[in-house]
């Protein structure tokens, strides 16, 4: 019988590969808790029509990659994508936007049919953080602000540049659109088939091509500051001054977009140049016109997401990861002798009691104190607790093993070893 596999771009998250996972993810939300935001939780699945809506009919992702299916109520419903759509969806559905500000955050899973690569899966994870109404650019510099303390804590700051544009309104857009538009058709012939796709349904993301031929004829296009109001200028150069008030650097890259159609006015991204072609790690921007779009009151809005995998490979790849989080058993505990699993149970629990956050093993399943000395240095052990008798009626003698050094053994009473054993795991 063939054996069963995963599906093809969702992967299994090994205990190999869980601590890095487990780094990132307390980093981050310890980070956002500082900034006081608070967690929210939604279902992977959504109704279709909230992503149609939300990211737009005519991207890559309603057209060619979201989880679609009709249910056996005859409802289409979807995969998340993404997360801000069902966030907002979430937010409105529940009363958190009309007149009140939030500042919220998630985590989990997202799914888009895209061919799987390094860094890119069918099932991928993010965090999100989003704030709802603060219409200033006030709050895009904090966001920007959180992204930046996030990098910082997981030693990665060094290793990201971040990217801003003003895209202006919808109003500004839709101009800007137009101009493009005439423009790309004058120049047709010399476009790929995606672009010339694109330039009637999308025309903003034929700038986001990754054709060097495409990017060649863009180089003489219109350019979309010349259609941004003097309004949204203005709320943009105020949003510069905030971020170099606080020392964070940027480059203008004039031709981000963002792939999804909600935004507005800011958009950033922060790019890497340690996983090749995959080089956004972070996104996001404004989009305050999302809420009344899906049928909600008109709330100003603003967010980012992160890709867990990317920093996962960050982080593994730069070597960022803490030894704590990579050693799962800091004290093993054995016998040597008969009669003594029940006194090794409870001394596990006293120094755990001391010790939390701790790994501490009690060993199971039997075998002699070498095959149970062996299982502690292969769970990567500092120190084994090795309780000892020579027979049924003979007293319990007790000592502690280095197993990080040079092996030293050191004998102490019972009764001491949980306040010894905390003592040498904190040294």
């Amino acid at each position: 019988m063939k054996k069963i596999q995963a599906i093809r771009g969702m992967n299994d998250i090994l205990p190999e590969g869980s601590p890095t996972w487990q780094f990132l993810e307390s980093r981050f939300s310890a980070v956002v808790k500082r900034f006081g935001y608070r967690e929210i939780r939604f279902p992977i699945l959504e109704q279709t029509q909230l992503f149609k809506r939300s990211i737009g009919e005519v991207t890559d992702i309603v057209e060619k990659e979201m989880y679609s299916f009709d249910d056996r109520n005859g409802d289409n419903l979807s995969l998340r994508p993404e997360g801000t759509a069902g966030c907002v969806r979430a937010a409105d559905q529940h009363g958190l936007l009309y007149h009140q500000q939030q500042r919220l955050w998630y985590q989990g899973p997202m799914f888009r049919h895209e061919r799987p690569q390094r860094g890119r899966y069918r099932q991928f994870h993010q965090f999100g953080v989003e704030a709802f109404g603060m219409s200033g650019p006030d709050i895009d510099a904090e966001l920007i602000q959180i992204s930046a303390t996030v990098w910082q804590e997981l030693g990665l700051l060094e290793f990201v540049k971040l990217e801003l544009n003003n895209i202006g309104s919808a109003h500004d857009r839709c101009a800007y659109g137009r101009a493009l538009t005439a423009f790309l058709e004058a120049h047709e012939s010399e476009l790929d088939a995606d672009a010339r796709r694109r330039m009637h349904s999308n025309p903003m993301r034929v700038l986001d091509s990754k054709s060097a031929a495409v990017q060649s004829v863009l180089a003489d296009a219109p350019a979309l500051s010349d259609f941004v109001s003097q309004d949204s200028c203005d709320r943009f150069e105020v949003l510069e001054q905030i971020l170099q008030s606080v020392g964070i650097n940027y480059v203008i890259k004039p031709n981000l977009v963002r792939g999804l159609d909600y935004y507005n006015n800011c958009v950033f991204e922060w790019t890497t140049e340690q996983l090749g072609a995959q080089s956004a790690v972070c996104g996001g921007g404004r989009y305050d016109g999302l809420a009344e779009q899906l049928g909600g009151r008109p709330t100003a809005a603003a967010g980012f997401a992160m890709g867990v995998e990317r920093l996962v490979l960050m982080l593994e790849t730069l070597e960022r990861v803490p030894e704590s989080y990579r050693r799962p058993v800091d004290a093993y505990v054995l016998t040597n002798g008969e009669g003594l699993f029940s006194l090794a149970l409870r001394l596990a629990e006293e120094i755990r009691a001391l010790c939390p956050g701790r790994g501490i093993v009690t060993h199971c399943g039997g075998g002699k104190y070498n095959s149970q000395i062996k299982r502690a240095f292969s769970a990567g052990a500092r120190f084994a607790v090795v309780l000892e008798t020579a027979g049924e009626d003979s007293p319990v003698s007790a000592k502690i093993r280095n197993l990080a050094g040079a092996g030293e053994t050191s004998s102490a009473e019972l009764s001491t070893i949980p306040a010894e054993v905390a003592r040498l795991l904190e040294a």
